[in-house]
């Protein structure tokens, strides 16, 4: 009889291939990522994501189909990765350290990927054609899941009284903005970018404001 189960071999050379494909799509998103904030959807080219990514354009083609499509992974990627940092605020938690935890998770990902930053700023000021499903579908339930876990904090006293809701959005946009408006920023500051020395300023600058406004310093 002959075995049609693939021996270690076979094995082996499926997860070569599959560590290729991880690695080469992850490699196509990043540099999707920095071609989309700069040029916009309407003016990057799979040939400009190709260049940048150091792949030939077949490649791109093969992993995702379309610039659409790109795009969309693109988008879904950056707002997988702003989710992550929110999963520390639970009811359990302590609020003053679950809260200051996410301010410098928020502050780092606009230091460390400003590119997505500016992609998802831009995708909502075109009124979010793409992410309007990712938004209602996974966003929007997770903000309402912390926004209840602040209330409860509030409900209980061990925090000032917050509108929930609205303190997340405030942390995005305290946050954010120094990736989004970078160049505004460092004007103010008389440099030609935001050096690690001032970001690490504001972010202890937005820290420190946001938890006093909890009552939480």
């Amino acid at each position: 009889m002959i075995s049609l189960t693939p021996g270690p071999a076979g094995a082996d050379d499926a997860a070569a291939k599959g560590a290729i494909r991880q690695a080469n799509e992850a490699l196509i998103l990043a540099a999707a990522e920095r071609v989309f904030a700069g040029a916009g959807f309407g003016g990057a080219t799979m040939a400009a994501i190709a260049e940048a990514a150091g792949l030939p354009k077949a490649n791109l083609h093969y992993y995702f189909g379309s610039k659409q499509a790109l795009y969309r992974a693109v988008l879904a990627r950056i707002l997988a990765d702003w989710l992550v940092p929110a999963h520390g605020i639970t009811a359990e938690a302590d609020p003053r350290q679950a809260i200051e935890r996410y301010i410098r998770a928020k502050m780092a990902l606009s230091a460390g990927r400003p590119h997505a930053s500016r992609v998802f700023a831009n995708e909502l000021l075109h009124g979010a054609p793409v992410l309007g499903p990712l938004l209602a579908a996974e966003l929007r339930p997770m903000v309402r899941e912390k926004a209840a876990v602040l209330q409860g904090w509030a409900d209980a006293g061990r925090m000032a009284p917050v509108d929930g809701l609205h303190l997340l959005v405030t942390i995005w946009s305290a946050t954010q903005t120094y990736a989004d408006f970078e160049v505004q920023v460092s004007a103010v500051l008389d440099a030609p970018s935001l050096a690690p020395a001032a970001h690490a300023r504001a972010t202890e600058h937005v820290v420190a404001l946001i938890l006093r406004g909890c009552g939480l310093l």
